[in-house]
């Protein structure tokens, strides 16, 4: 008997649900937030994205139809958008690209066993107009700093409606060198910090990418954003991301609802 089948034997319908809730609230606190840090907020990387879009409501039918991308990457691991805030991967020693193969940029090379690889899929991702002069917004929850972030768009001609994303299909449009913490922008309970880019030449959709190698120690945070350049401001949206009680907190609503719909009703 497995244990699930024995603690659905053995609690009640509402103590089960509690219990399930607990255990999975702890898991993502040990395994997640506790250990999360940032992301990009503007454009919005794509985990984080779908986080904003659909976190209220991340079983909505509608949204197979009208964020497909999200759908998929809901579906195949939950986690990675309520760890929004911890893509990165350890000791790579600057040696990115032998760390990241081909075709995993977006998941960080399959960071965290492999919890963010629906970031990799192919397909209609949700983009952010933009200018070819734009801004790459950082929010940094744990105040870590920089030793620098490098800020990268796909080449004109990149499709990124069929091809995975590769190293040679990225150019540099920005970058900015060590800042600590103390030079950032406060923003909630982090700090966030801007950094220019420059992107003549592009048109339609293309793909951020954005390289933040943390000051604290050796770990690196690999953060795809979707655009299309078809105008707009070109300014940072204004964006707020949850702190670590609202985000704690809105986890653990999902995850009651979520085993809420597990269960059978009474």
């Amino acid at each position: 008997m497995s244990v699930l089948h024995y603690v659905r034997r053995s609690l009640p319908t509402r103590a089960l649900m509690v219990s399930l809730g607990t255990v999975l609230l702890a898991t993502f606190a040990l395994g997640g937030v506790a250990s999360a840090h940032g992301s990009v907020v503007a454009p919005a990387s794509r985990n984080y994205g779908c986080f904003q879009r659909w976190g209220d409501d991340h079983q909505a039918p509608e949204m197979r139809t009208k964020d497909p991308m999200c759908y998929q990457a809901w579906r195949t691991n939950p986690a990675a958008m309520w760890n929004w805030n911890g893509l990165y991967r350890e000791n790579l020693a600057g040696n990115f690209r032998g760390g990241i193969p081909d075709g995993t940029l977006c998941s960080g090379g399959h960071a965290e066993n492999g919890r963010y690889d629906a970031l990799d899929k192919v397909g209609r991702w949700v983009t952010t107009p933009v200018s070819n002069n734009f801004r790459v917004r950082l929010f940094d929850q744990a105040s870590h700093g920089a030793d620098f972030i490098r800020v990268y768009v796909t080449r004109q001609g990149f499709d990124a409606l069929k091809q995975p994303l590769r190293w040679s299909d990225l150019e540099l449009v920005g970058q900015i060198g060590n800042t600590p913490a103390s030079k950032w922008d406060q923003a909630g309970r982090g700090v966030s910090i801007d950094v220019p880019a420059s992107a003549p030449g592009r048109t339609g959709q293309h793909i951020v990418y954005t390289v933040w190698q943390a000051s604290h120690q050796d770990q690196a945070y690999f953060l795809c954003s979707d655009v299309n350049f078809s105008g707009g401001s070109g300014k940072s949206a204004s964006v707020q991301p949850e702190t670590d009680e609202g985000h704690s907190a809105s986890v653990l609503d999902r995850i009651v609802q979520t085993v809420s719909a597990w269960l059978p009703s009474t």
